[in-house]
């Protein structure tokens, strides 16, 4: 496997590692690919329920895209062809934790803005300076980025390309938890550890019904909670919940 992605599993978790440090762990076309072929086959792996995504060194998540890297595309037509990295984790149907630490930037904090649960360290910063470049975010960012903070909010970011830190990430909703520097990858991995104790049929069924609602209409998103709501009863593990409160213990989902 490629080393500028490492692979880690524990348990029920696995963990990916954008290892390239010394480049701020900015994506190559290479990197890209693994990743795209990592979250293919997690995606599908039993033995997985949850998926941490952090980056390697102390200095940066991820930078984003790397800008000698992109220069290299022969054609525009190949780059708009190119594997989508940050598409390829918010297409996951399990759940993702992003650990942030130092510098979230461009396709960084789109890789970031595609988990579904984020958690920051106080000394991290969260910015989109695509515009800066002469480019917009091909990631996700004017999509995803207005509905967790709004438009102006949004368009202040988007626009200016200025940073933020972690505590204004926080205070706008762009990340849901705000720890010492220290902490981000232990709390990341307890929240983690905890997501794949639930069963993976609801886990999975919350998740595709909260994106549901993002392009749906309200009634046709209520319709399709209800559906996987029945789809959980269909596969049995609320009887297990059911069970263990009878019992006054944890529930122990076996899927």
């Amino acid at each position: 496997m490629d080393n500028e992605v490492l692979l880690k599993k524990d348990g029920f978790v696995a963990e990916i590692v954008l290892n390239r440090p010394a480049k701020l762990n900015a994506v190559t076309p290479a990197m890209a690919a693994t990743l795209e072929d990592l979250c293919r086959k997690l995606d599908r792996d039993d033995e997985v329920r949850a998926i941490l995504i952090r980056g390697a060194g102390e200095r940066a998540f991820c930078a984003g895209s790397d800008l000698n890297a992109l220069a290299d595309y022969p054609t525009a037509w190949k780059f708009r062809n190119r594997i989508e990295y940050a598409t390829v984790l918010r297409d996951m149907r399990k759940p993702v934790v992003a650990a942030l630490h130092g510098w979230v930037l461009g396709g960084g904090a789109e890789l970031a803005l595609s988990a579904d649960l984020r958690v920051m360290g106080r000394g991290a910063k969260f910015g989109f300076p695509e515009v800066t470049r002469g480019w917009v975010g091909g990631g996700g960012a004017s999509q995803m980025l207005p509905r967790l903070i709004g438009y102006g909010q949004a368009m202040r970011l988007l626009l200016t390309g200025d940073p933020i830190e972690a505590e204004e990430a926080h205070r706008l909703g762009i990340v849901e938890y705000l720890v010492e520097d220290a902490a981000v990858e232990e709390t990341a991995r307890a929240l983690c550890r905890k997501l794949a104790g639930y069963s993976a049929v609801a886990v999975e069924s919350v998740k595709a019904s909260v994106r549901m609602a993002l392009t749906s209409t309200l009634p046709a998103g209520i319709r399709y909670e209800n559906e996987m709501n029945t789809l959980c009863f269909s596969a049995g593990d609320h009887m297990e919940g059911i069970r263990a409160f009878q019992q006054k213990r944890d529930a122990e989902f076996k899927q």
